[in-house]
């Protein structure tokens, strides 16, 4: 009997008893307006709408070639992903045109972690459904009525990255069969992207062979790429439209197409295709999004100073690596040492039945250092036995070592990186006895990350050492792909942001909330949190992040609304409504995997056990604890799927495993700001919780308003001068503080007058080392060498020293030294297409007595208050704004009275202010000339005559 691959669902049913998925062709979605067709196989920005669509010409109504005895007539796969949640089905129909009973076999490579939710299949007029069931229930229900000539199931795989799922069938002359199976995933963000995967294995020509890919992501596409993977034979056959938070992602060559060349009958189509995008993170650092009941918490920042690193790499040179395996470690060892930064610290150790160490101490990551690492590694000659104990316990100890003497960066991140191929063979051999020794050993501060070479090291012990030690293990497949493996993965965690991260929701209607707490997070990739929120009791979630940089302690605060994501959903009929949940289940389920694999005891592993069996059966999904019942709709015959091997590790392909935290474990320091019960963007909002009633400000264009407090008046005046001048506000260098204002232009003139405002403001800490860039888009602080960038779109508090940040979105950046002194930006937006007006800045000063004596600056002036004297006050030139004299300085001055506003009360219509009116740009009441007070750079100090 001829036996034919038939990768993946739906074998061939009457056309009358045919379930088909749509195919949803691409016109059916140009109703989104925002789409735009890109080029394919080529990466693209798209910056404006244009469509364009290559034509190939082929048969696609060609007949299939007729020595097939089965034909396949459809092969069909259609992928949706609704905020990094995917649920793929794969459909096949085959056809029997032999007049003898034939075997199909249907093999299909799914995603490794991926979950199964259901298969259904069509054999000659019998429907066979699925369902899920406890592993020895179903076993049992498949003993009582096994199904004959038919068998299923599901098996690991020794491909990279996948697990096949297969059955077989024999099928009469002229029957029809058709598979369907549905499986869910995550898609995890690595090196700065998502990839989708769908492996492709039809096995022969199909008449009909689409996939489709939808991709809806409410955060916004930042790009959509297509690589090759077919060596060109498919050039310009997948279709990709791009819209902002929509795309799509059509590959349906034609038979002649599919055919490996003009003659052939054998088909070209084996191997994945492979869809990567990255959403919009420019504006904020994480993404809450709430639906039905559940939300999702999304953190991937980007704009950090990366954090230094302390790094052991710990590698096997037994007998077992020689050959290939060495050669291609040392050539990914070598790339990788070049990779190091200057501010990193690191070591080798090599062993095999004896320990050896390049170094006996950190080293820093200088040229000379990194040459001489990589010429010990390329002399390495594999030979002995294994001893993993001695070479992990040798690494803890130099950073166990280095961090008792005080030789780490407190702000440093720790990492030892295990490479082996093989378990135990010299010294301890006890696997549990190692795990011991290691976690007995190795200090909070450090992550272990293992690495397993092909199939003779034992990989869940790696699992169960890494994920007990803040890190994660991941295979590596022994062949010439070795090196690039190896980099990939270092290249996922070669980049520390962040330390110490910590998501909390304090509302008490938040419950049932994965893992929250983590080590590390790792530039280019995300973390995802998610939970269940009660939309009866809570109108909006706040998010309380905390976690550390390079330079300061961070808190992100962000508030979402329930029902903020209905109205979009609502109008994508490819959306997935239920996205929330099935990311919150398969978070769930996966970490409770693990944990079970960590279980102290019997008991605390039955409970475990318990819940994930609920969980699975709920969400009728195969987990190792399962197995899928597939039964004839007469029930009396029945095949089993059973779950592959356990895979101890979390959430397949996610780089963290993290824990559990109380929301009462919100350190101190990171107390909460008071949730508004008004929506962030209502007319009128408080900007500043606590509001000084006197400042010294400056608004507008730019007018300034002095606050004197011993004569309580307000004194104003404006500044005239040009785009680009930088003024000095506050420049004290006795206490080393110092503040400047970049102006900006509005479009074009009003009444042949170019109004200026403040579109950019330098604070300078010269004791912390600080500097503090606030313009329209962004909020950037510097230390030393490190950068931290956030935007307006976050709630957020940095804590370093003295000096504290407060940014509440869209509003207001607040600056406080030593809980003394502050400074507060007001954020002004403007509608984008205003014919003149401009975003800009406004800045709110308390006076104060904390400067030094010497204080200046058009600001810093009058910290030191002059004395004044206002008489003769009379009718002005326009009655409603009465003149007056004032002495200061002095000097006699004619003054008029009006009205500025404050924006701190009210940040649409702002506050009325009355003060009294420094004609010619302050002329007499500042110190000089204003062009006195022009700076050369923004963190330039005034140099006063």
């Amino acid at each position: 009997m001829k036996r034919l691959m038939c990768c993946l669902f739906w074998l061939f049913l009457s056309e009358a008893l045919g379930l088909e998925i749509p195919t949803n062709g691409l016109p059916e979605f140009a109703e989104y307006g925002d789409l735009v067709e890109l080029a394919p196989g080529k990466f693209q920005f798209v910056p404006e709408n244009r469509r364009y669509q290559r034509s190939i010409s082929g048969e696609s109504g060609e007949m299939m070639e007729k020595a097939d005895q089965v034909t396949l007539y459809s092969y069909k796969v259609q992928s949706t992903i609704t905020s990094r949640m995917a649920s793929t089905i794969i459909q096949s129909k085959v056809v029997n045109n032999s007049p003898l009973p034939q075997s199909v076999v249907f093999d299909v490579q799914i995603p490794k972690g991926a979950f199964i939710s259901n298969f259904s299949m069509t054999v000659g007029g019998t429907t066979f459904t699925s369902s899920i069931k406890e592993k020895t229930v179903g076993r049992a229900l498949y003993s009582q009525a096994r199904a004959k000539g038919k068998t299923a199931g599901l098996v690991r795989s020794k491909a990279l990255d996948l697990e096949n799922f297969k059955t077989e069938v024999n099928i009469l002359p002229g029957s029809k069969v058709q598979f369907e199976l549905h499986y869910q995933e995550v898609k995890w963000r690595k090196l700065g992207s998502y990839e989708h995967r769908i492996h492709l294995q039809p096995g022969q020509l199909a008449k009909h062979l689409e996939v489709d890919v939808w991709i809806i992501e409410p955060q916004g596409l930042r790009f959509l790429h297509v690589p090759d993977t077919f060596e060109g034979h498919f050039e310009g056959v997948p279709v990709l439209s791009k819209g902002n938070q929509r795309a799509h992602v059509s590959f349906k060559p034609t038979v002649a197409q599919q055919r490996k060349c003009y003659s052939c009958s054998e088909t070209a189509v084996e191997g994945e295709l492979v869809v990567m995008y990255d959403v919009n993170r420019e504006e904020k650092a994480g993404e809450l999004e709430i639906f039905n009941g559940y939300f999702v918490h999304f953190f991937a920042p980007d704009n950090l100073e990366p954090i230094p690193k302390n790094i052991l790499f710990v590698i096997d040179v037994s007998g077992s690596m020689w050959g290939v395996k060495m050669k291609q470690t040392v050539e990914a060892m070598k790339t990788i040492l070049d990779d190091l930064r200057a501010e990193d610290q690191f070591s080798v150790v090599d062993f095999n039945h004896n320990i050896r160490t390049w170094r006996n101490d950190l080293v820093s990551a200088t040229k000379t250092q990194v040459t001489d690492a990589k010429k010990y590694i390329e002399k390495i000659q594999p030979n002995g036995g294994t001893n993993i104990n001695e070479a992990l316990l040798r690494a803890i100890f130099i950073l166990n070592e280095a961090n008792n003497l005080g030789l780490l960066d407190p702000n440093s991140v720790s990492l030892i990186i295990l490479v082996s191929d093989g378990d135990p063979t010299v010294g301890e051999l006890k696997l549990s006895k190692i795990q011991k020794n290691v976690k007995q050993n190795i200090q909070d501060n450090i992550s272990l990350f293992s690495l397993g070479i092909g199939f003779d090291v034992d990989y869940d012990f790696l699992k169960r050492l890494s994920s007990e030690n803040r890190g994660i293990a991941q295979r590596i497949y022994g062949n010439q792909d070795t090196s690039s493996q190896l980099k990939k993965f270092y290249n996922q965690v070669s980049t520390p942001l962040l330390r110490n991260v910590q998501f909390n929701y304090p509302d008490k209607a938040v419950t049932d909330v994965t893992q929250n707490n983590f080590h590390n997070y790792f530039g280019g990739s995300e973390i995802v949190v998610a939970g269940k929120a009660d939309p009866t009791k809570l109108k909006q979630i706040q998010s309380i992040i905390t976690a550390t940089s390079a330079s300061t302690d961070l808190v992100l605060e962000t508030l979402a609304q329930m029902d903020g994501l209905e109205d979009f959903l609502s109008k994508d009929k490819h959306a997935d409504p239920d996205f929330t949940k099935k990311l919150w289940a398969y978070l769930t389920i996966n970490q409770l995997l693990a944990e079970r694999s960590l279980a102290p005891t019997a008991a605390a592993k039955r409970k475990i056990t318990k819940t994930i069996l609920q969980m699975s059966l709920e969400h009728h999904i195969v987990t190792p604890l399962t197995a899928m019942v597939i039964e004839s709709d007469t029930g009396d015959e029945r095949m089993l799927a059973d779950a592959p091997p356990q895979d101890h590790s979390c959430c397949s392909g996610a780089l963290y495993y993290g824990s559990k935290v109380a929301p009462i474990s919100i350190p101190t320091w990171a107390s909460p700001s008071p949730a508004p019960e008004i929506p962030l963007h209502a007319r009128g909002a408080q900007v500043i919780e606590t509001t000084p009633p006197h400042v010294i400000r400056v608004e507008n264009d730019p007018h300034f308003i002095i606050y004197l407090p011993k004569s309580q008046k307000n004194i104003c005046f404006n500044i005239n001068s040009e785009p680009g001048k930088i003024l000095s506000l506050v420049s004290d260098p006795e206490s080393g503080i110092l503040v400047n204002g970049q102006l900006i232009g509005a479009k074009k003139p009003k009444n042949n007058k170019l109004s200026t405002y403040f579109g950019k403001l330098g604070f300078y800490f010269q004791r912390e080392d600080m500097k503090i860039e606030i313009s329209t888009k962004t909020i950037t602080l510097t230390r030393g060498s490190h950068v931290s960038i956030l935007s307006w779109a976050d709630t957020a508090r940095f804590i370093n020293q003295r000096v504290l940040v407060s940014v509440k979105k869209e509003k207001t950046v607040t600056i406080t030294l030593d809980k003394e002194m502050s400074f507060s930006v007001l954020l002004h937006r403007v509608w984008k297409k205003h014919p003149i007006n401009v975003d800009f800045l406004g800045i709110y000063i308390p006076p104060t007595n904390k400067f030094s004596p010497n204080v200046h600056g058009l600001i810093g002036q009058f910290m030191h208050e002059p004395e004044i004297h206002i008489f003769n006050e009379r009718p002005g030139k326009n009655p409603k704004k009465p003149e007056a004299s004032m002495e200061v300085k002095g000097q006699k001055l004619t003054v008029t009275r009006g009205l500025q506003k404050d924006y701190r009360t009210d940040t649409v219509f702002g506050t009325d202010v009355p003060c009294w009116f420094v004609h010619n740009s302050g002329k007499g009441f500042i110190d000089g000339h204003y062009n006195d007070y022009l700076v050369p750079q923004l963190y330039s100090y005034l140099k006063w005559p």
